[in-house]
């Protein structure tokens, strides 16, 4: 088991986590996110044909946390899975997630899935920015040029005052940014607790709050509906898992390349289930998105291998 160093510099950076370093298992379970998750995406998006974004998000965490009773039941002390180090942020990212999947589904309805999938994966350009407040990082100047042609990179993909802009691109914009938070508290958790209470967590707050939001849009599903849901939920859950376990692998700066893999996913489904074919710009928009986004990864992983600033002696020692 390795740790990040318990210095002063660390300290001011934000909580320190632990993970076993097996970065190629990271990178695969990371990997193998992205095409639960993509294929959650493009179901999800012809759920929202018939039914609305509330609804087809409870379905999921409702199949989400189905599926998390059995594995709680039988896992390891499971009467102290709830008991986790830190409550409220684990009751924080189970609403960020909610809010990251209502907002994209919403988008999926008018969007196709490859522009929603590349707007969305503007979130790692937020997390930089929120990792300033959240975590008290100290982001430099070309950390933050990343982050401007990245956002470059999504007015490309959604190009505003033209006929091309749909004004449904602002939902996958909102869920990465809730993502981000998710993403960031993700971090913060990972190694105070278990996964399996990360994921209960999760689960359990999606349902309790789209449980009182769902009945306002209630559509009655047809028994079609319901099985693509369930379909959803499972993706879903699974994909989800595999991130939340990849983090126990590797550090977040070496996964996020290999998560934009799932644009691939996406235009594949969008092309093969909706004959979707992205323009040219919205290729060179996602192209400059996972260039900053990249970018910024590697700029992150060499400030974490810089040494630590050693700390001023006390001088009353």
């Amino acid at each position: 088991m390795t740790t990040t160093s318990p210095s002063s510099t660390d300290a001011r950076r934000g909580p320190t986590h632990r993970h076993t370093d097996h970065p190629l298992r990271g990178i695969a379970l990371i990997i193998g996110s992205t095409v639960f998750l993509a294929c959650s995406d493009a179901l999800a998006k012809y759920l929202s044909l018939t039914l609305p974004a509330l609804e087809i998000a409870w379905i999921r965490f409702l199949v989400f946390l189905l599926i998390l009773v059995p594995v709680v039941a039988t896992s390891r002390r499971p009467s102290t899975v709830l008991r986790s180090t830190r409550p409220g942020l684990q009751a924080l990212r189970g609403l960020a997630l909610v809010l990251a999947s209502i907002f994209f589904i919403s988008g999926l309805r008018y969007l196709p899935i490859a522009a929603a999938s590349a707007t969305s994966f503007v979130a790692p350009l937020f997390v930089t920015a929120l990792s300033i407040v959240l975590l008290r990082e100290k982001v430099g100047v070309r950390r933050w040029v990343a982050t401007l042609v990245g956002l470059i990179g999504v007015l490309i993909v959604v190009r505003p005052g033209t006929a091309a802009f749909n004004q449904a691109a602002i939902f996958p914009i909102l869920s990465a940014l809730s993502w981000a938070f998710t993403l960031i508290m993700t971090r913060m958790i990972s190694g105070a607790d278990r996964a399996i209470t990360t994921m209960a967590f999760s689960a359990l707050v999606g349902f309790l709050l789209l449980s009182a939001l769902a009945p306002l849009v209630w559509v009655a599903p047809t028994w079609r509906d319901v099985v693509i849901g369930v379909a959803i939920g499972v993706a879903s859950t699974t994909g989800q898992w595999l991130v939340v376990l990849a983090f126990r692998y590797a550090d977040a700066s070496v996964l996020a390349p290999f998560s934009y893999s799932q644009l691939v996913w996406a235009s594949i489904l969008g092309f093969l289930v909706f004959t979707e074919i992205p323009d040219l710009w919205t290729f060179v928009g996602a192209a400059i998105i996972v260039a900053s986004g990249i970018y910024t990864a590697h700029r992150e992983h060499s400030r974490r291998q810089q040494p630590p600033i050693p700390a001023e002696p006390n001088p009353g020692a």
